[in-house]
């Protein structure tokens, strides 16, 4: 099972980046037209609720095809409620994992993302929480 560490943002300093406006093409390169505008505060971009939020970084390759690789950044808010299909961070017999939900014939299954790894079904005699839902993934591209 892949594990991950967790850190607690809620006392984290306010991070200010200047913000580029314009947005930025993905297809033909187009002339910059605002250049820098004013800045950004990625906490307030990335963290709605500051007690509630968490980072953690990831440890394997159980949900590369949901986009988190290993050593990717996770911002975790437990303050959201779990629903069918999103990722959580989750606590079962004594270690944490992120998984995507899938509530099935009542149950819950914790669902990786590659076809390597199994899903793994949470039984009655498990010891197992939700512990958050991943809102947000920072990656490293270099």
């Amino acid at each position: 099972m892949d594990k991950i560490e967790i850190n607690n943002l809620a006392e984290s300093e306010n991070i200010v980046l200047q913000f580029f406006e314009s947005r930025i093409q993905a297809g033909f390169p187009s002339p910059a037209q605002g250049m820098f505008g004013d800045t950004i505060d990625l906490n307030r971009e990335l963290i709605d609720n500051p007690a509630a939020t968490f980072c953690a970084r990831a440890t394997g390759n159980s949900m590369t095809d949901a986009g988190i690789n290993d050593g990717d950044l996770l911002i975790i808010d437990k303050s959201l409620d779990p629903k069918e299909g999103n990722i959580a961070v989750c606590y079962i017999d004594g270690d944490f994992t992120v998984k995507r939900i899938s509530i099935r014939d009542g149950g819950v299954v914790l669902v990786p993302a590659n076809s390597d790894y199994p899903e793994i079904p949470v039984g009655e005699d498990c010891n197992f929480q939700i512990w958050g839902i991943v809102s947000h993934i920072i990656k490293n591209c270099r």
